[in-house]
């Protein structure tokens, strides 16, 4: 049985408890969706980091996400919980809230033994806020987006030959809004948030060099080719 298959059957077989619909984080515990997901240092490291997941992903998309996951992404290995609307909206809030405080201020990426190595210390980062769920393991990018060229949120394995350090720096301080596709389409539901707002200067530098260091054989070696 491959193992993200196993977690996603482990995770299941918790979920026997009553789910309010009206306390998001009673749901989101009842739920166990700590089995595979992580808020702060609570939680399982399989699935996508929540730490940062309010200030990452909007409202909208949460509910959208949380009504029918393959119907955003085909090949999403989070099941459909067939959730009532109002325990959707209650896990909505809960996840709205989180913005990376569950951390305090104990960073993982601050860790001593990161000190002077910025390109694993962004590395970290990149996980733990959720840069992954949108540009995906080592930036081998594919993930959706509506109403963008492609469809796709781009790889960022070929970020090197586009920006200098200093660019890259600035757009990720700043964020980033996808150009639509279609001019007369909706907005993209997905944007790049200004991290200066949540991480530090240290830390989107050190992001920005992890980001630098990536390569399109990177790519190729996190998709398992």
């Amino acid at each position: 049985m491959r193992p993200a298959l196993a977690l996603l059957l482990l995770a299941l077989a918790g979920c026997g408890g009553p789910v309010s619909q009206t306390d998001g984080r009673a749901a989101y515990q009842a739920l166990n969706c700590r089995a595979c997901h992580r808020i702060g240092d609570e939680g399982s490291p399989s699935a996508p980091d929540l730490t940062y997941v309010g200030f990452r992903k909007s409202p909208q998309w949460l509910n959208l996400w949380l009504k029918d996951p393959q119907a955003w992404k085909p090949d999403a290995m989070m099941p459909n919980l067939h959730l009532t609307a109002p325990t959707r909206h209650a896990l909505v809030q809960y996840l709205t809230q989180q913005k990376g405080q569950a951390l305090g201020d104990h960073k993982p990426w601050d860790a001593p033994a990161l000190a002077k190595d910025p390109v694993e210390r962004g590395h970290v980062i990149f996980g733990r806020a959720g840069c992954i769920t949108c540009h995906g393991k080592g930036g081998i990018g594919g993930y959706p987006n509506n109403n963008v060229a492609g469809g796709k949120i781009p790889a960022l394995t070929s970020v090197w030959e586009t920006y200098t350090k200093e660019e890259l720096i600035q757009k990720i301080t700043r964020g980033s809004i996808p150009q639509k596709a279609d001019p007369a389409g909706p907005d993209p539901m997905i944007d790049m948030p200004p991290w200066g707002q949540v991480l530090s200067k240290e830390d989107i530098q050190a992001v920005a060099a992890y980001v630098m260091s990536l390569k399109p054989a990177d790519a190729k070696s996190a998709a398992g080719f």
